[in-house]
């Protein structure tokens, strides 16, 4: 729950830092801009919100873990989901604006998540998880999208050490093996989801692992 508070704050004020020309640059998700990835954290946002807002009275389907759907398929920037948030992005025009935005709904999700009853059920995407889970799920979110959002940018830090090592973990217990202690937890998620692709050194020291890649979470 703390670590969700925190990677979600880290991540916000990042995006707040930023100059009006940043939003026009590449981001780190195929296809978008970093405006576009800003304007998808709004409606991850709301998404946080909602769920939060939809109590379940049965017993979990899912945790933190097998929240994630995983493919193998790294996305284009053609799904018409991202496309929308593409369009819904470039309508903002003035980034100050989507900056607001993300500010205003991004404060109302982390209030909700820290008034959550941690063991309380709740229901998204046809599934239920604990609030616990649910929100650490999210952690491995938020600290993806940093990255992303750092990706081709000098100025703004990068996530915290702390949910890096979270997502870290996370993104081990999807793939049910850990990556090389060496790799740093940067390095492990990035190579891990896709968004970088190994070096010939890497490659040999992931062994098997280099062929199961990338774990891409949806």
């Amino acid at each position: 729950m703390d670590l969700f508070t925190r990677s979600w704050a880290a991540l916000r004020a990042a995006v707040a830092g930023l100059p009006p020309e940043d939003f026009s640059r590449p981001s780190g998700c195929t296809g978008w801009l970093v405006r576009d990835l800003v304007c998808h954290l709004v409606i991850d946002a709301q998404d946080v919100l909602i769920t939060l807002a939809t109590p379940a009275d049965t017993e979990p389907t899912r945790d933190a873990v097998t929240y994630w759907e995983v493919s193998a398929t790294p996305p284009t920037g053609e799904d018409p989901l991202d496309a929308l948030t593409v369009r819904l992005a470039a309508a903002y025009e003035d980034p100050a604006l989507l900056t607001f935005h993300l500010d205003d709904v991004g404060a109302a999700a982390g209030r909700a998540a820290a008034l959550a009853d941690p063991a309380a059920r709740v229901g998204t995407q046809g599934q239920v998880l604990t609030v616990a889970d649910y929100l650490t799920a999210y952690v491995l979110e938020w600290t993806l999208h940093h990255l992303d959002l750092v990706a081709h940018l000098s100025a703004p830090a990068g996530p915290p050490a702390e949910s890096l090592a979270e997502a870290r973990r996370l993104l081990e217990a999807v793939a049910g093996t850990p990556f090389p202690a060496p790799f740093s937890d940067e390095d492990a998620l990035l190579l891990g989801t896709g968004r970088r692709t190994p070096t010939p050194e890497e490659r040999a020291a992931l062994g098997p692992l280099a062929a199961r890649l990338p774990f891409v979470l949806g």
